[in-house]
């Protein structure tokens, strides 16, 4: 009988990010400037790296053997085997690589033992398909966004960050919730004098998407990035001719809301849009504009 399965095709494979691939088989860049990360070779033995992956294309070059190309030119070589069983291996039939450490187990972690190694702009095969799932683009996510490069117990992860006040990040993957020090909100100015008020960074760039932004007029954010940070908020908030309330339909996120609410008239309560979901995203994603066109994710489909 036939299995049922979808296969995996070489267009997908392709798609696969290549620094994600290295990274999963425990490949890690000895330097990145700008798209080009730069390797020990992994297919041959050297001191100096001369191996380079250039991210915006997905791409790869070896000078030690002036060889290069896709993922499945690299994984036929680096595995010394054919391409069906290069597809079949993908397929989950079976591997030839170690374990994907990629995105943490799933989970919460705030600050304990979180090491930042670096950040960029978000492009990896499996934080792009994230995004999608929750209906943010790329173009919205990449101006507000960053893919993070971060280590727990000597392991290395990539997951999208988003950048408070004090420089710590809040980090999101499919499996992953956790938080780099120092906590705080983050607060974005764009010369608006009202405000909208987020308490995850998910809600505020459904925003973005759903209320197409760009042909607004000037509006400011504030993330609070954990409903604790409310009253340090304030300071910024109150600045403003108006405050729309964002909040979660959970109870503490109606409880921040009404105690908001009795504050000043300034405090305007946006729930109703998202009435019957637990937050503005959840609606978003099951409500909301899809994202799974070549507009929305330029620069992923340029690298195939």
């Amino acid at each position: 009988m036939e299995n049922s399965k979808a296969k995996f095709t070489c267009e997908e494979a392709r798609e696969i990010d290549l620094v994600d691939y290295l990274s999963s088989m425990g490949h890690l860049p000895v330097k990145i400037k700008g798209n080009d990360y730069w390797y020990l070779s992994p297919l041959r033995p050297e001191k100096t790296a001369s191996f380079k992956v250039n991210r915006y294309i997905n791409r790869w070059y070896d000078h030690g053997t002036a060889k290069g190309g896709n993922l499945i030119d690299f994984a036929v070589t680096y595995h010394n085997c054919t391409i069906k069983d290069l597809m079949e291996s993908l397929q989950g039939n079976f591997s030839f690589h170690k374990p994907v450490f990629l995105f943490q187990p799933k989970g919460k972690l705030q600050n304990d033992g979180i090491e930042i190694l670096g950040d960029y702009v978000p492009g990896s095969w499996q934080l792009v398909n994230y995004l999608k799932e929750r209906h943010i683009s790329c173009s919205v996510a990449q101006q507000y966004c960053r893919e993070v490069q971060y280590r727990i117990a000597g392991r290395t992860y990539y997951a999208i960050g988003f950048k408070n006040d004090g420089a710590g990040y809040e980090l999101r993957s499919a499996n992953f919730k956790g938080s780099s020090s120092p906590k705080g909100i983050t607060s974005i100015q764009m010369g608006g004098t009202e405000v909208a008020v987020f308490e995850g960074f998910f809600d505020f760039l459904s925003w973005l998407v759903v209320f197409d932004y760009t042909s607004q007029k000037p509006m400011n954010f504030c993330v609070l990035n954990s409903l604790s940070f409310f009253q340090n908020a304030r300071r910024f908030l109150e600045q403003h001719e108006a405050i729309h309330l964002y909040l979660d339909n959970d109870p503490a996120g109606q409880n921040c809301r009404h105690e908001a609410l009795k504050i000043s008239a300034q405090y305007v309560d946006e729930s109703n849009l998202y009435k019957g979901y637990k937050d503005l995203n959840e609606w978003h994603v099951n409500m909301g504009k899809a994202i799974n066109n070549e507009k929305d994710f330029p620069e992923v489909l340029s690298a195939v």
